[in-house]
């Protein structure tokens, strides 16, 4: 059998007697995991011995294993042992922070964290922990702009108003602003601050890593009553606001599927046709980022409504049609690295 089944077998098993108030037989753990109850016994033995605290006990003639959970009593916070060896497994999902403060905050905690739990169970949770990998790509290195994140953090949970110089990507140009920063967003491999612009007088999103100077002002303010950040960024596809549009795509069989697995946008609405395509319709804050994703989706994908929607993905199509004609630098160029004779694109589920 190989290492990486019976690891994930003795997972399910000590997620079992987490879960169970009474303790369970090793009868009833062995249906619970689909194996055998010598198996059981085994897994039970090479649990207790990587450091889990494992005892049994006779009850109405069954003998009951269980798993004490005594790390709760051990810190001033009631976690459990099931939350902490989660929170152990969340190292990767969190790497995205590095370089700022809140990754240095959580890299503290999962020290404590590893002092808590007995070293055998950190070495039977690094061993399980080789069996799954978070990656995020692409990501941006935030060190750089660590001290700015940290001043923006601290404003916001001060309400101090900051002036800043920041960099508007779209008219290539920086600006001075004065902001009263309400919330910082963490949102598609980027670090965003939500914030009322004194200059244009409402909401507006700032990119931290585009901001080139911060200070904190000695002036206080406070967020407008019911104002909600989640409410505010709902109907938006991304991070870009603009006017509320109603959105009608089709997408092909083909894509029909992977389109259903994901909520795209608060609100959406995903019909299935008979013949395997489907209509996702939605209402957007602006349609930038979604004409991005729909192009994405290349022939599988055809706007609906609105017209002016598709006429801008249209006249885009067109563009990249004449980009890549004959005679142009592209077409001279090979299409990637599949293109080089020998050599396939590798299949991605």
């Amino acid at each position: 059998m190989a290492r990486g089944e019976q690891l994930a077998r003795q997972w399910r098993i000590i997620q079992t007697l987490l879960n169970s108030r009474r303790g369970k037989s090793a009868a009833e753990i062995a249906d619970h995991v689909d194996c055998h109850p010598r198996t059981v016994y085994r897994d039970l033995e090479a649990i207790s011995v990587a450091g889990f605290p494992i005892y049994t006990e006779r009850v109405e003639g069954k003998n009951l294993w269980s798993l004490l959970d005594t790390v709760k009593h051990q810190l001033p916070v009631p976690f459990t042992l099931m939350e902490l060896m989660a929170l152990y497994f969340s190292r990767d999902m969190l790497g995205v922070f590095r370089g700022t403060v809140f990754h240095d905050a959580l890299d503290a905690l999962f020290k404590k964290v590893k002092a808590t739990l007995p070293a055998q169970s950190i070495a039977y949770l690094d061993r399980l922990h080789q069996t799954l990998h978070v990656g995020f790509k692409p990501y941006k290195d935030y060190a750089r702009f660590k001290e700015i994140i940290n001043q923006v953090n601290e404003a916001a949970v001060e309400g101090r108003t900051v002036e800043m110089v920041y960099f508007t990507m779209s008219r290539k140009k920086e600006t001075r602003r004065k902001v009263d920063p309400y919330r910082v967003w963490f949102f598609d491999g980027t670090f965003y601050l939500i914030g009322h612009c004194h200059v244009r007088g409402e909401v507006r999103i700032f990119a931290l890593d585009r901001i080139k100077m911060l200070r904190r002002t000695d002036q206080h303010f406070e967020v407008p009553e019911g104002f909600d950040p989640e409410e505010f960024m709902g109907p938006s596809f991304g991070i870009f606001q603009g006017r509320p549009t109603r959105v009608r795509v089709w997408f092909s069989p083909e894509a029909a599927s992977y389109i259903q697995e994901k909520t795209w946008v608060e609100g959406q609405v995903l019909s299935l046709r008979e013949d395997g395509s489907l209509i996702f319709e939605a209402r957007v804050a602006g349609t930038d980022e979604i004409r991005s994703w729909i192009m994405g989706w290349g022939s599988h994908a055809r706007v609906l409504a609105p017209e002016i929607l598709r006429e801008e993905i249209r006249a885009e199509a067109l563009a990249m049609a004449e980009a890549y004609g004959e005679g142009s630098l592209l077409a001279e160029q090979p299409a990637g690295p599949w293109a080089v004779p020998g050599r396939k694109p590798r299949a991605v589920d």
